[in-house]
């Protein structure tokens, strides 16, 4: 082949490449971002016996106040009738979202419902280079200003509506004739996790204890598993956000391994395991609004029985 005929086919080919990675960024951004999802999963913790709970999991809602598609999406989610909604955090990503947010949460408000924060409950997004997205966790550098979001008004109208906080604390609730014993954590990606606070073996008189935090970093589910906690709950991860088709996530965004990165898996520590819930939640940053091979989604997680030793 000549070099003008070899220049041909290099053009060619940077060109076809060039729109399908168009094509793919316009997907990411104008139909998956979008293209919410329910998933659900049957986890064995409950007492022998005992009746199965719905558990709803929502997580990094990221809520801008234009959204009206994500939040008619999280407001029908009321229609499943969970017995118990969990919210992993990344709320909001403007000042002027609380209000946006409470629309969408709506009747799920009026359950029984726990909640801890992430980063962006505290700080709104800000452009960053993609490339820090793929970057070690501890390479990642946080804003040092204080709180540019208002997540003590946001704070206030979940306890005002009767969800309980758990950030760095502990709750008991009774879901449905069932005593069920938290424990739950702050931020552990802006290193706002007190696990000191709540740290303890688990209450055997409840009838299950779950442990809650927004980023599921070793350290803290190592600290849930080591006191006996059988289940526990994480977002922030966005499911990797980008994944390869057939091979999966790239990044967790934490020090979860990439086979962790969304849905149920067992993790141990110590001789002991618990059930790991990853939420890859329903949002995005308004300054990276894409997702490819990993669509916005929040579980319906329904608790059952334990399975005894002799079955």
């Amino acid at each position: 082949m000549s070099f003008r005929g070899l220049a041909t086919t290099t053009l060619k080919t940077a060109g076809v490449l060039g729109a399908v990675g168009a094509a793919c960024v316009g997907y990411a951004a104008a139909i998956e971002a979008r293209w919410f999802t329910l998933r659900r999963f049957t986890v064995p913790v409950l007492p022998p016996g005992a009746d199965p709970l719905r558990v709803l999991h929502v997580s990094d809602l990221h809520l801008m106040p234009s959204q009206e598609k994500k939040i008619r999406w999280v407001n029908e989610l009321a229609e499943l009738e969970p017995d118990l909604v969990v919210n992993t955090g990344d709320n909001i990503s403007s000042p002027h979202s609380v209000l946006p947010l409470l629309r969408a949460y709506g009747a799920l408000l009026d359950l029984p419902g726990v909640f801890v924060f992430g980063s962006n409950d505290y700080w709104k997004p800000h452009f960053k280079n993609p490339v820090n997205y793929l970057l070690p966790p501890q390479k990642q550098r946080h804003k040092p200003h204080g709180p540019d979001l208002p997540f003590d008004e946001m704070r206030a109208s979940f306890t005002d509506a009767g969800w309980t906080d758990l950030n760095n604390a502990k709750a008991t609730l009774k879901v449905n004739g069932l005593r069920l014993d938290f424990a739950g954590t702050d931020d552990p990606h802006i290193k706002r996790d007190r696990y000191a606070e709540v740290a303890g073996e688990v209450d055997p008189a409840a009838d299950l204890s779950i442990g809650v935090t927004h980023a599921p970093y070793q350290r803290v589910l190592n600290a849930f598993v080591a006191d006996g906690y059988p289940l526990i709950l994480a977002g922030h991860t966005h499911g990797g956000q980008l994944a390869v088709p057939l091979y999966g996530a790239l990044v967790t965004n934490c020090d979860l391994d990439t086979s962790r990165v969304k849905g149920l898996s067992t993790w141990g520590h110590d001789g002991r395991q618990a059930a790991l819930h990853v939420s890859a939640g329903l949002g995005t940053s308004p300054y990276a609004p894409v997702r490819f091979a990993c669509r916005p989604e929040a579980t319906l997680l329904t608790l059952v029985p334990r399975i005894r030793a002799s079955e």
